[in-house]
């Protein structure tokens, strides 16, 4: 199982799940990572820090940092010896990059890979948020099936507030509310498989239209998991029946949310199938 939702601290969290956690005060970011990762090394992970001038010092109060990181067990990278920080990344190739980390990780014999990153130098133009976005999808894809979790850092004294909704709603979970959650989830065969969470109102049509856009197109249409969609009105099936039909195929909508199958019915969506969440 992955949390999805709100959160409020750093804990508690297992091998697969990916928090955006947006703030203003950066010792409380540090806070955070600190928590985090010393979880992750009580949990067996390997861990990692990434961030501009990533410096040991933000480390120290974590139990045994020193003997974990002259094992190896913890490590700390800037953020350009990971990404190309002055350009957009090429969201695939650093999937590629984490699963290789992720996979010597399990060899050396820890029970995965946990990091946290301040990424916001990744996205502060268009074009870098537009690739980050896709690359959060398809990391957060790769998360869903293996162990490896991660921590991505905002700062909204530098991002405005648009960006920072984008960045969150792509994300299981957010330490701020956000109006909905649009991740992946465990996949099957031949269909792409995302889980939408939350309330789907006029005020996040555009939101959707453009997460949707971010997902990688593939054939047998969409499968949308939704057991904490709470309200989605018509424009929300519209959008999502599109993305579908871009697809080639047809979308399946499971969710508990009553209204959907009648919306369905009564306005005669073609190529949607809903399917009660008991």
């Amino acid at each position: 199982m992955r949390r999805s939702g709100s959160v409020q601290h750093a804990r508690d969290l297992g091998r697969h799940d990916h928090v955006c956690w947006s703030y203003d005060d950066t010792g409380d970011f540090l806070v955070r990572v600190r928590e985090y990762l010393a979880e992750g090394l009580a949990l067996g992970q390997r861990v990692r820090y990434v961030a501009v001038g990533a410096d040991v010092d933000v480390l120290s109060g974590v139990a045994g940092i020193g003997d974990a990181l002259a094992s190896g067990a913890a490590e700390i990278r800037s953020l350009s010896d990971t990404y190309q920080s002055d350009l957009a990344v090429d969201p695939h190739a650093q999937v590629r990059a984490y699963a290789k980390a992720t996979e010597e990780a399990i060899a050396d014999g820890f029970t995965g890979l946990r990091v946290a990153a301040e990424a916001t130098p990744l996205v502060r133009t268009p074009a870098q948020l537009a690739s980050f976005l896709r690359y959060e999808h398809l990391v957060d894809r790769y998360m869903a099936r293996h162990p490896f979790s991660a921590l991505c850092g905002y700062d909204t004294t530098r991002l405005d507030e648009p960006a920072v909704a984008r960045l969150a709603g792509v994300h299981p979970c957010a330490n701020r509310p956000a109006p909905f959650r649009l991740h992946a989830a465990a996949g099957g065969a031949g269909r792409e498989v995302v889980e939408l969470g939350g309330e789907l109102d006029a005020s996040g049509h555009e939101l959707l239209g453009e997460l949707l856009e971010r997902i990688d197109p593939g054939p047998g249409g969409l499968v949308v998991h939704a057991p904490e969609l709470t309200f989605i009105d018509h424009r929300g099936l519209l959008l999502l029946a599109d993305s579908a039909r871009r697809r080639g195929g047809d979308l399946v909508l499971r969710t508990r949310a009553t209204g959907a199958a009648r919306l369905v019915e009564v306005l005669d969506i073609p190529d949607v199938r809903v399917e009660p969440i008991p």
